[in-house]
């Protein structure tokens, strides 16, 4: 009985430790995942899907929008897959930002509560605006291997 007092104890201690900005209901804003100089030049010129795009979907999507994870659902891993329209809309609209559900559901900047991720680090303002830009500028989405994402677990 005093183990299981003691463990809950320092879980609640655990809890109590972890900070998470004020902005955030349910987990923490995340870390930029492109360098600052990838940030520039996707802010300044085009947005490369290869270098700007993948990173970030890879890092912050995929793990959960993928076939496997999410049969029949959503799904990040190729162009094929991400222009699907699915139940409630379609995923990327290329050259409209503002009818994505991509955008949409990343919107965590400018709320209280994020939608996506459902799980880890929300995206950044500059990833969000990355990714918006290359909506806007046509989603630009390569075929075969550099088109395709990896799934980080």
């Amino acid at each position: 009985m005093h183990l299981f007092r003691l463990s809950s104890l320092l879980c609640v201690l655990a809890l109590a430790s972890c900070t998470t900005p004020p902005d955030s209901e349910t987990k923490p804003l995340g870390e930029n995942v492109l360098s600052k100089d990838a940030i520039h030049a996707a802010k300044h010129g085009p947005v490369d899907f290869v270098v700007h795009v993948k990173p970030v979907l890879e890092a912050k999507c995929v793990m959960c929008h993928n076939r496997k994870a999410l049969p029949g659902h959503i799904s990040l891993e190729n162009r094929r897959e991400a222009l699907r329209t699915k139940a409630l809309g379609t995923v990327i609209v290329p050259g409209h930002p503002e009818t994505s559900l991509l955008v949409a559901n990343v919107k965590t900047v400018h709320q209280k509560v994020s939608v996506m991720p459902a799980v880890g680090e929300r995206l950044t303002q500059d990833e969000y605006t990355i990714l918006t830009k290359w909506v806007k500028e046509g989603a630009q989405w390569p075929e075969g291997k550099a088109g395709t994402l990896k799934i980080i677990r």
